[in-house]
């Protein structure tokens, strides 16, 4: 077993990251293509539209409450294991969705993938960071941050396009040759890592499940306008088993929910920062369909192509910031993002009344372009600043902060257009602009001194960790 020092030589490095790229395609892309497909499942399988909710919930829920647990486990038993066995689990799972015959019995399909994507996801930038070297973790991440964002702009267009030419199994079914090509590469070139010391904790992992579980629940409730006393005592379940999961951790060495790492100021304003961007992401994403349609007749055709320029600005922002946080300062270039990422929204919110192709590309892409020069150095800054036996944690805390920021967005835009009706979705791109620029000043709170200080300690530890090494 090779144990990397400062990551991977090649061609093993070039393999490690393919395989990397291909889970994180399969599980983000997932969770973004089933919503397409819901009224043709729906009635396909005969089933009530409530109920066919299930299909994109159960998904997010099994990932919510599972990804800060599996990222500990990784930490234990190593990253490559929960990986594989991630990718194994939602392969099979994507098997049973596509012979699934009943509503129920996709449902329980879905929430086996929705765990398998957890796996994927809790570890992928631990993995990441154990690939590359140092000196190239902003390009790894880059890479890393453009395959997400792509995967999760394009899942909808690319669903549309599979549902033209053959039934909803086919959404499930390309799944399959994926994930048996991924786990062939990942068995052979994954990197292996040491193991931590100590045992997984089964307590602060049902807590922790409870506490996100809940709380993504109360705020999904109150998205979809439901009893409000459903979603108080949600909200108040995952505020006890949030405290009880606190007071459990405090005193950890190195505890499944990684509040040592919160302790490291730029790694909590990049946390905070990374909320605030993907709920405005979100709350862009889920509206512009609408917005579209309602306000200026597009088709859904004509919508998918109008969204293109999004992820195709992202796919060449995004390796661009991973070069240019290795020069510049992250907070200064994730500001300057999340900026462009603004005046990109703000844009759209205020087409005229009869735009043309060209007034609707420019403004996608540079709302693309904003979002991809902020994810890379934000991710990178993440990562980084964690000490290095604590990607996990990192990795996991990652993962999570994007699920509650889009969690939170998608809420607010149900919440908008339950509200507002047709003028919801504008109003809902009009809060993406305040979130994003939110986030940019966030994010320029990273050039302080207390930031650089925290910074500068963790490189000093990581050092001599490496020397140690």
């Amino acid at each position: 077993m090779n144990l990397p020092h400062d990551g991977l030589a090649q061609p093993q490095r070039g393999w490690a990251i393919l395989t990397i790229a291909i889970g994180l395609i399969m599980s983000v892309m997932d969770g973004a293509i089933a919503n397409v497909a819901l009224p043709t499942i729906a009635r396909d399988l005969h089933a009530s539209p409530a109920f066919s909710i299930w299909i994109v919930n159960g998904y997010q829920l099994a990932i919510t409450i599972s990804l800060l647990p599996l990222a500990s486990l990784g930490e234990i038993v190593g990253y490559r294991r929960v990986y594989i066995a991630g990718l194994l689990l939602f392969t099979i799972a994507s098997l049973f969705c596509v012979a699934a015959n009943t509503l129920t019995l996709l449902t329980i399909a879905r929430i086996l993938q929705g765990f398998g994507a957890a796996g994927i996801m809790s570890v992928n930038m631990a993995l990441v960071r154990h690939t590359y070297p140092r000196a190239m973790l902003g390009r790894g991440i880059g890479i890393n941050a453009m395959v997400v964002a792509v995967s999760a702009a394009a899942g909808p267009t690319i669903a549309a396009g599979i549902l033209a030419v053959g039934p909803w199994p086919y959404l499930f079914a390309i799944n399959i040759p994926l994930g048996l090509v991924a786990l062939v590469l990942g068995i052979k070139y994954l990197p292996h890592t040491r193991p931590a010391g100590h045992d997984f904790d089964w307590k602060s992992a049902v807590l922790s499940a409870l506490t996100f579980g809940l709380g993504l629940a109360a705020i999904d409730s109150i998205g979809h306008g439901e009893d409000a006393a459903i979603a108080l005592g949600e909200f108040g379940g995952a505020v006890i088993a949030g405290v009880l999961l606190v007071r459990e951790q405090k005193h950890m060495a190195s505890p499944l929910l990684p509040l040592d790492l919160l302790r490291i100021p730029i790694f909590a304003l990049s946390i905070a920062t990374s909320i605030a961007s993907f709920c405005g992401q979100m709350l862009a994403f889920v509206a512009l369909p609408f917005y579209l349609e309602s306000r200026f007749g597009y088709s859904d055709v004509e919508i998918g192509l109008l969204i293109t320029p999004w992820p195709i600005a992202v796919a060449f922002a995004a390796p661009l910031a991973g070069r240019l946080v290795e020069h510049y300062p992250a907070g200064l270039l994730g500001g300057i993002g999340l900026l462009l990422f603004a005046l990109g929204l703000g844009a759209l919110a205020m087409l005229p009344t009869h735009p043309s192709l060209f007034d609707v590309t420019w403004r996608m892409a540079l709302a693309g372009a904003g979002f991809g020069l902020f994810q890379t150095p934000n991710n990178r800054t993440m990562i980084a600043a964690a000490p290095r036996e604590r990607s996990g944690g990192a990795s996991g805390m990652l993962g999570t902060a994007r699920l509650l920021g889009q969690t939170i967005g998608a809420a607010l835009v149900s919440l908008f257009i339950a509200r507002f009706a047709l003028d919801g979705a504008r109003i809902a791109l009009f809060a993406a602009v305040g979130f994003a620029i939110a986030g940019a000043i966030v994010s320029t709170l990273r050039l302080s001194q207390a930031g650089a200080r925290g910074a500068e300690y963790v490189r000093v530890k990581e050092d001599q960790r490496m020397k140690g090494e």
